[in-house]
C-alpha cells in the first residue's frame, strides 16, 4: 500500500472529474466576459462552480458511507469560516451537509441559510455566556473548549442550576454537548494553522499534567456530556498525523466509557482539515483516501458504536472557486514584466503576506476570456493596493499578459474572495455561481453583489461624520 501523504492514489480516479472542472472554469471565465460580469466597470469577480461543489459534497458522503457501519448517524458539517456565504451554505444543506460555526456571525449565516439546529455545531474557542445560552436554547451541538467554559455550561444546564445564569429560568437543553481536546500530536508545515501542537490555543491540552484525568472526571460528573471533539488537520498537515489525532480522541472516548461503565460518549467529532493540492488541478488527497486510512488506523471508530461528525471546509470549496481580474496595465520594472491587476491583498491576504505558505496558481486569459496561448514569460502579477508586496504571484511563468487580458487566481473557493480585507478601501467583488445552462452555454446566479461606494462610506463611519468634532478638549488652567 502506498503512502497516504504523497497526494496520489485516489487522485488518479478523479482525473476525468478534474478535467471537466477545468473545462467548466474556462467556459465560465469566457461567459463572464461575454455577459458583462467582467468589464471595465467590474474588473474583478469571484466565480463558484455549483456543479463542482455538489460533486465534492457527494464525494464526502460516499467516502464515509463506505467505511461506517450501516445505520451509523453521520453529520458532515461544513466549516463556515472557509466560505461564509449564505447561498453556499444553502446549497450544501441541499446536499446533506450541515454547518460548523465559530462565532455569532457564522451562526446567523447558518440560520439565514435554513440550517436546522440538528445540523449545526458550535466550536468557538471564546464563547460568551450569551452565545452559549442561545446555542443551548436552540438545541445546537456545543463543544466546550476549556474548563472555564464548561463551568458556564454547568450553570445553564439542568439539574445543576434550575435558575440558570442571573436567576433567569432555563429549561433543559436539547443540545448535544461535549468537550474539545487537543491531542498534541504535532504540527504541519504551516505553523499558524496547526491546531494540535503542544501550545495550541484550542481545546484541553490532553498531554499536560493532570489534563487527561480532569477530562475523565468531567464526564463522570456530567452524564449529559455525550460527545468528544478533536481537530488535528489543516493545510500542511499530513494525513498520517490527522489520523493520529483521531486515534487519540477515540482512545480517550474508550477510556472514559470504560471507567464510567457505560457508553456515555456516543459521538466523536473528528473535525476536518483535509489539505488541498494547490500545485495542480488534481484533487488530492481525496475523502475516500482519508476515510480508508481512518478505517485502517482506528477501526473501532466505524463499528457502529459511535456516531460521527466531520467539519471539513477548505477541501469542499477550494477547487471550485476562482477570482478573475482584468489586467489594467502591463509594464516592466528591472527588465521583468509586471501585470497590474485588480486582484491583490484584498482578496488573497494570506498569499500576499505569506506567499511561501499560501502560493497560488495563476491562469492567463485573453481579453475575451479565452485561455491565453504563447510562450511562457517570467513575470509578476500585481494587485491594486499601495504597497510593493501586493503580489498575487512573483516570477510566474505565463504567456505574456497585456493590457485588457485577464488573470485567474485558481483554487480560491475557500478563504479567499469571501474574506475581504479592506486595504485602501477597495470594494468587495461580486460573487457569482455558475453551471452549464443545458444549451451549450453558462448560466450565472448572484451569490453576493459587488460592494458599492456608498456601502464603503457607511462601513467607515459615514453616518457619524461630525461625531469627533463634537467632543471638546478641557481647558487646562
Amino acid at each position: 500500500m502506498g503512502s497516504y501523504d504523497d497526494m496520489t492514489g485516489d487522485a488518479m480516479d478523479t482525473g476525468a472529474d478534474d478535467a471537466e472542472r477545468v473545462a467548466r472554469r474556462d467556459d465560465a471565465v469566457r461567459a463572464a466576459v461575454e455577459q458583462g460580469l467582467l468589464a471595465p466597470g467590474a474588473p474583478i469577480v469571484g466565480l463558484l462552480d455549483v456543479t463542482g461543489i455538489r460533486e465534492s459534497a457527494a464525494a464526502l458522503r460516499a467516502a464515509f458511507d463506505a467505511v461506517v457501519a450501516p445505520g451509523t448517524p453521520v453529520l458532515h458539517a461544513f466549516a463556515v469560516k472557509a466560505t461564509p456565504l449564505v447561498p453556499v451554505l444553502r446549497l450544501l444543506r441541499e446536499e446533506g451537509v450541515g454547518a460548523e460555526v465559530a462565532s455569532p456571525g457564522e451562526l446567523a449565516l447558518a440560520r439565514a441559510a435554513g440550517l436546522p439546529p440538528a445540523m449545526t455545531v458550535l466550536d468557538s474557542p471564546a464563547k460568551t455566556p450569551a452565545e452559549l445560552r442561545q446555542a443551548l436554547a436552540l438545541g445546537i451541538a456545543v463543544n466546550a473548549d476549556n474548563p472555564q467554559e464548561l463551568d458556564r455550561i454547568d450553570a445553564l444546564v439542568l439539574p445543576h442550576n434550575p435558575k440558570g445564569v442571573g436567576g433567569t429560568p432555563m429549561t433543559a437543553s436539547r443540545s448535544p454537548l461535549g468537550i474539545r481536546v487537543n491531542p498534541q500530536v504535532g504540527g504541519g508545515s504551516i505553523e499558524a494553522t496547526s491546531t494540535a501542537t503542544a501550545t495550541s490555543k484550542f481545546g484541553v491540552a490532553l498531554r499536560d499534567e493532570g489534563a487527561r484525568e480532569w477530562v475523565v472526571r468531567a464526564y463522570q460528573d456530567r452524564p449529559w456530556l455525550t460527545r468528544l471533539h478533536a481537530h488535528t488537520g489543516s493545510q500542511g498537515i499530513p494525513l498520517s498525523l490527522m489520523a493520529q489525532g483521531v486515534a487519540a480522541a477515540y482512545e480517550l472516548a474508550e477510556e472514559i466509557n470504560r471507567r464510567i461503565g457505560r457508553r456515555q460518549i456516543d459521538t466523536l467529532d473528528i473535525g476536518g482539515g483535509l489539505p488541498v493540492n494547490f500545485a495542480s488541478d488534481a484533487t488530492s488527497p481525496t475523502y475516500a483516501q482519508y476515510a480508508r486510512l481512518l478505517s485502517e488506523t482506528v477501526p473501532g471508530l466505524f463499528d457502529g458504536r459511535y456516531g460521527l461528525v466531520t467539519e471539513f471546509g477548505r477541501s469542499l470549496l477550494a477547487k471550485h472557486g476562482t477570482v478573475v481580474a482584468r489586467v489594467e496595465y502591463a509594464k516592466s520594472a528591472g527588465g521583468r514584466p509586471v501585470a497590474v491587476t485588480h486582484a491583490g491583498v484584498q482578496v488573497a491576504t494570506r498569499t500576499v503576506y505569506a506567499p511561501g505558505s499560501w502560493p497560488l496558481r495563476i491562469g492567463a486569459y485573453d481579453g475575451k476570456g479565452r485561455p491565453k496561448e504563447g510562450p511562457a514569460v517570467v513575470q509578476d502579477v500585481a494587485g491594486p493596493a499601495c504597497f510593493s508586496g501586493d503580489l498575487l504571484a512573483e516570477g510566474a511563468a505565463l504567456p505574456l499578459l497585456e493590457q485588457g487580458d485577464h488573470v485567474a487566481a485558481l483554487d480560491t473557493g475557500a478563504y479567499y474572495f469571501a474574506h475581504h480585507y479592506a486595504y485602501n478601501s477597495l470594494a468587495r467583488p461580486g460573487i457569482y455561481g455558475f453551471a452549464p445552462d443545458g444549451a451549450g452555454g453558462m448560466a450565472f446566479a448572484t451569490v453576493r453583489e459587488a460592494q458599492s461606494l456608498d456601502e464603503i462610506v457607511a462601513e467607515s463611519g459615514g453616518a457619524h461624520t461630525a461625531s469627533l468634532t463634537t467632543l471638546t478638549t478641557p481647558t487646562h488652567r
